[in-house]
């Protein structure tokens, strides 16, 4: 692992509930839980990484608008093909999930930090981890992407979000390895994923 300095978000779709951030260099991690956008801003520019790696829809299907009835993007359905579950953007809470990432996109590339979007839930089934659906696994996840990508966790006990976070930051650190896949179309919006574990 490079001294290039990374951020992974777990981007909550409101600013009430917890962001997970993961700030990655020189093979240490250090997590924290964040709220509303202007800590999240001043939180990664303080830390000026080279990449940051958000855990949430950076953009719309190309002549779509989030109440369309059909609102699935070409790199949502790509990851069908990996038989990986995924919720459209229209549904629900993404709905306001997916206004809070482009908008800090937008502010994040202001800023001069290159901002890509990636997918903690598939990071865990394309390197063939179980995804954290309960507490009781989080320490073995963080021990297994530890181990499995040389990192030094710099703290205990991640909440969820913070190990979402460590997850989106590996993806951003494959990234500027040249290691990874990428769905979608360039001109609608692409996801950077891992590549999928052989075997």
């Amino acid at each position: 692992m490079t001294s290039r300095r990374v951020v992974g978000v777990d981007l909550a779709g409101s600013e009430d509930r917890p962001t997970g951030l993961c700030f990655l260099s020189d093979r240490k991690a250090r997590t924290k839980q964040v709220y509303d956008d202007k800590e999240i801003l001043e939180e990664i520019g303080s830390f000026s990484p080279l990449v940051a790696a958000i855990d949430a829809p950076l953009s719309l299907p190309l002549g779509k608008k989030l109440n369309s009835r059909y609102c699935v993007r070409k790199c949502d359905e790509e990851l069908r093909k990996f038989r990986i579950k995924f919720f459209p953007i229209n549904f629900a809470g993404m709905r306001k999930l997916t206004e809070r990432g482009i908008r800090l996109r937008r502010r994040l590339e202001e800023m001069g930090i290159e901002t890509i979007e990636t997918y903690p839930g598939a990071f865990y089934d394309l390197i063939g981890l179980p995804r954290p659906k309960s507490r009781k696994i989080i320490g073995f996840l963080l021990k297994a992407m530890t181990e499995r990508f040389d990192l030094e966790y710099l703290g205990e006990n991640p909440s969820p979000h913070e190990l979402d976070s460590i997850a989106c930051a590996l993806v951003g650190f494959l990234y500027l390895k040249g290691d990874f896949i990428s769905l979608g179309d360039p001109e609608e919006g692409i996801m950077i994923l891992p590549r999928p574990r052989r075997g």
